[in-house]
């Protein structure tokens, strides 16, 4: 999962990117409202935290931008405001959550796993293709009753696989998807990371569940 952390204040937008890299996300950051524009046009991401009193372009206004050009990426708001008034504008312009700051960083993550689950449209945070069950939240994942350790990288490519069960997902948008601005890795990467899956996922279960495309990229499906 690629999250975009917009807040201008460096110490609290270094700490947001840190505790969320720690928890398995992977995380651009920004601290203007016109830089979070910027990235939002350059990358799919799957969720945005979005301070409202930016610089440049406030939050609201980045927010504004976003829902009128039809992005509906889930967007939490950052605010050290606490009416009433301030919090139903978030939500009118588009917004799906807010935080009042100070806040806890627990129930930061766990409001951006319930926007996650929201956007799946799914009650729980779980994928189920044949007998392989992966459980996002838990970060868990078994064939048949075998559990199967998995890094993180690569449990993040097959959860956004999983995501996208039956899609062809080429390797730059899975790149894309998987990996940040700061990754300087070889142009093999995910083809490398393919494997390392189907070791593990694959290998000695039937049926098969990842699949080349050829010219096209994988596929996590369940064929008959």
């Amino acid at each position: 999962m690629r999250l975009l952390v917009a807040e201008d204040e460096k110490d609290l937008n270094d700490v947001l990117s840190k505790t969320l890299i720690k928890n398995h996300y992977s995380v651009d950051s920004c601290f203007d409202g016109e830089e979070a524009l910027d990235f939002l046009s350059m990358a799919e991401y799957d969720a945005v935290i979005l301070d409202i009193m930016l610089p440049k372009k406030s939050g609201l206004e980045v927010l504004r931008s976003l829902r009128s050009a039809g992005n509906r990426t889930p967007v939490l708001l950052l605010t050290a405001k606490n009416s009433v008034a301030d919090r139903v504008a978030g939500l009118d312009e588009g917004a799906d959550d807010y935080l009042t700051k100070p806040f806890a960083f627990d129930e930061l993550l766990a409001r951006i796993r319930v926007m996650l689950r929201r956007e799946s449209g799914r009650t729980d945070h779980c994928y189920r293709i044949a007998n392989l069950t992966i459980d996002c939240d838990a970060r868990t994942v078994y064939r048949d009753d075998t559990p199967i350790s998995l890094s993180s990288r690569e449990f993040s490519i097959l959860e956004y696989l999983a995501g996208n069960q039956g899609i062809v997902l080429s390797r730059d948008k899975i790149e894309q998807h998987i990996w940040n601005y700061d990754y300087e890795g070889g142009s093999n990467v995910v083809d490398v990371y393919i494997r390392y899956l189907r070791k593990k996922i694959d290998d000695g279960y039937t049926p098969r569940l990842i699949h080349t495309v050829r010219g096209a990229g994988y596929v996590l499906k369940e064929t008959p």
